[in-house]
């Protein structure tokens, strides 16, 4: 039976929330959750209240229905009349749909677009995303145009937008260029027109669609094959119908299928290897995701160094990637998506050839990094960083350490550095009992600077 448990353990992974997190955020114990959300325990009513406030329900109804309705089926016992008629008929509902209950539930309850901040990515600043932009605005006088180096998952040109007066965002994945123009760019979409493509997508049926370049190579690994036959199907319809699209609709498809699947991806939340058991079945049901059209964005996709030459702003910001992940690996399957040319892959990873490889992965990302600050154009440079230089896997290890980003930033003017503590990606090997996110904020003086990198700058 569905009970309220298993539709808030529901919500709070469609959310990607630890259970731990929710714990100490609701002040309800963990052991007590996990009971709430095996159907152990009904939850009382106000536990369902502080849950549906962390889960961001403004009107709790909806979950206390739930609630009620597990006691009647349990109990036959309520203490409100409006709710308890309601909640008789969910328990009814329940027992006349089974399994199927969750979907119903889910369509009333996600209705919502999808947040850009939901995506699974490696080192996603989601979470930190208040803190560093307070920071930085509170160290900063009369800034007004902000540059997002290496802007990843694009929670910080997103917080940016609300901030300043213009934004240059960029980062060389195909996958995060096209998510950034749906999400943020600039152009004319019709949420209609969108909302009647996916509709019919949702109409498909796996079992009448042939096998095509995604399941086959992806079926029954990152996806349940049937998952995989309708990716491919979709991707391939929306190339089909791309001159029917503006530029803008076109980019809200693809980020609307990359981050629907994203929650369905068979990994522990990137593509370096697939989990190796039996996939089981969830279904694919398309929800748009949170468009929205700027103008006062220009969005890039290049090499960060070469684009700092050319580009102007008050303040950049800095968050490349430090240790050796190479992110154009960890999410390729997203790359192949996107630009849809079908190569060929190879290993157990299914992996095209390399591409767009970054320095900052390398042993030379110390002198990509000193490159790259000596040739900013900004009044502000900030720089994020975390103490995970003292891992025990090498591919956690940081390229650069902590002496060398200071010692760089100092060569460029007054340095400060603030911190936070947080949650970080652990593939296992490394143990941190107090791990921080660390902020660095330079006020340029572009006569010391110029001096200090004299020798770079002649180049």
């Amino acid at each position: 039976m569905i009970t309220l448990g298993y539709i808030l353990r529901h919500i709070r992974e469609e959310k990607q929330l630890p259970l731990q997190l929710v714990s100490e955020s609701s002040g309800i114990d963990v052991s007590l959750l996990s009971k709430i959300e095996t159907g152990k325990r009904i939850a009382t009513t106000e536990q369902v209240l502080r849950l549906a406030k962390i889960y961001g329900f403004e009107d709790a109804t909806t979950l206390l229905v739930q609630q009620q309705s597990d006691e009647i089926v349990s109990k036959l016992n309520n203490t409100n009349q409006d709710i308890a008629i309601k909640a008789l008929q969910a328990a009814q509902a329940k027992v006349t749909y089974g399994s199927k209950y969750l979907s119903l539930f889910a369509e009333a309850i996600f209705a919502r677009p999808i947040a850009l901040e939901s995506r699974r990515y490696i080192g996603s600043k989601a979470k930190l995303i208040d803190w560093i932009m307070s920071t930085i605005k509170h160290e900063t006088r009369d800034v007004n145009t902000f540059f997002d180096v290496f802007a990843g998952t694009g929670v910080v040109t997103k917080a940016a937008l609300s901030n300043f007066d213009y934004v240059f965002t960029n980062d060389f994945l195909h996958s995060n260029n096209i998510i950034y123009k749906a999400f943020f760019g600039p152009g004319d979409y019709d949420e209609n027109k969108i909302g009647d493509i996916l509709d019919s997508y949702n109409e498909l049926d796996p079992d009448d669609l042939p096998q095509n370049y995604f399941s086959e190579n992806f079926g029954d690994k990152y996806f349940e094959m049937s998952v995989a036959k309708l990716v491919g199907h979709i991707r391939e319809d929306i190339e089909k119908h791309k001159s029917t699209l503006t530029e803008k609709e076109y980019c809200i498809l693809i980020a609307t299928l990359i981050y629907n699947i994203d929650k369905l991806a068979n990994t522990v939340g990137h593509f370096e290897a697939y989990i190796k058991k039996p996939i089981k079945h969830r279904p694919l049901r398309l929800r748009m995701i949170e468009a929205e059209a700027y103008d006062n964005i220009e969005i890039f996709k290049q090499d960060a160094n070469e684009l700092a030459r050319s580009l102007h702003a008050d303040v950049a910001y800095i968050d490349p990637p430090y240790n050796s992940r190479q992110y154009c690996r960890f999410y390729h399957v997203y790359e192949t998506l996107v630009k849809w040319d079908k190569p060929q892959l190879f290993g157990v990873a299914m992996k095209p050839a390399p591409e767009n490889m970054s320095r900052y992965c390398t042993t030379k990302a110390y002198s990509a990094f000193e490159d790259l600050i000596a040739n900013l154009n900004v009044r502000y440079i900030a720089v994020s960083y975390n103490n995970t230089y003292n891992s025990k896997s090498s591919s956690s290890e940081n390229k650069i350490s902590l002496e060398q980003i200071r010692n760089v930033l100092e060569r460029c003017g007054d340095t400060h550095m603030y911190e936070c503590s947080h949650r970080f990606f652990n593939a296992g090997k490394t143990d941190f009992n107090d791990h921080k996110e660390l902020l660095f904020i330079t006020t340029v003086d572009e006569e010391f600077k110029r001096k200090s990198f004299a020798s770079i700058l002649c180049r």
